[in-house]
């Protein structure tokens, strides 16, 4: 969350914005598939402007909001606004894999903005998948991240009534994620409170998100191949009138310029 808010300059409740949006994408797209891919977009009214994540299998997310500034003034109860900066919409969801046909993307109106309940709601509408979701950034009176986490429970069709009603009675008594982050428990401790009488065990995969992929070896390929997709001609075009191509990759706020030389190695 920290690279995030440095690398976009990020007032702090468009850094709770998109620090929650990162990870709701992180979480909806662990244990997938191998190599699919997810993107979350909130078209929302509100002054963000829209949020956009992306994120892949591995914990590697990484994303965006049109206005970095976006900072309305704090909610009756002290609170960030993160629902207000985003605003009434649309919220779309879309997965990837390459050996699909084509991506699926289920698309729902934005229930509060506040991003957690409106992706619980996606699931429930679209995946048809009952969940609890929780997302938290912690930001300091200094306004840096100080943390961020959450969490996404996903109810399986052979889960027992006995189950089920001791993990509504775990989850209606839980603090709010940022509650948690601020105690301090680690996410071990987190799941033990959502299983508390059912069991947990500490042998599972974890993954640790990050942000990225933003090496610039790779994203210069990228950013290479993507400029001699334009063609010899609009590319020279660009290089007499400018001198230069100039790209930036909007996710991880980088800039690269190429020469002529450069480019069409790759056309």
């Amino acid at each position: 969350m920290l690279q995030a808010m440095t690398r976009h300059k990020l007032a702090p409740t468009a850094t709770a914005a998109l620090g929650r949006t990162l990870l709701g994408a992180a979480l909806l797209g662990a244990y997938r598939k191998q190599d699919e891919h997810i993107q979350i977009q909130f078209r929302g009214d509100g002054p963000l402007g829209g949020i956009l994540a992306v994120a892949d299998t591995s914990g590697q997310v990484k994303g965006k909001v049109n206005n970095p500034q976006a900072d309305p003034p704090l909610r009756p109860d002290g609170k960030l606004a993160v629902g207000a900066a985003t605003g009434q919409g649309q919220l779309c969801v879309t997965r990837s894999h390459p050996a699909q046909p084509q991506p699926y993307t289920g698309v729902v109106r934005i229930v509060s903005g506040e991003i957690a309940e409106d992706l619980a709601a996606y699931l429930a509408e679209s995946e048809q998948t009952n969940s609890a979701l929780a997302l938290g950034v912690c930001i300091g009176r200094d306004l840096n991240v100080r943390s961020a986490g959450g969490y996404l429970v996903q109810v399986l069709p052979f889960c027992s009534d006995e189950t089920l009603d001791q993990l509504e009675k775990n989850l209606t008594g839980m603090p709010t994620m940022t509650q948690l982050l601020n105690q301090g428990l680690t996410p071990q401790q987190i799941t033990d409170k959502i299983l508390e009488g059912l069991g947990s065990s500490s042998s599972g995969k974890s993954i640790v998100p990050r942000y990225g992929p933003c090496e610039p070896t790779a994203l210069k390929d990228r950013m290479l191949r993507a400029v001699a997709s334009l063609g010899v001609q609009e590319v020279r075009s660009i290089i007499e009138e400018q001198g230069k191509v100039e790209v930036t990759c909007e996710l991880c706020n980088e800039q690269f310029q190429f020469s002529e030389a450069d480019v069409m190695e790759y056309v």
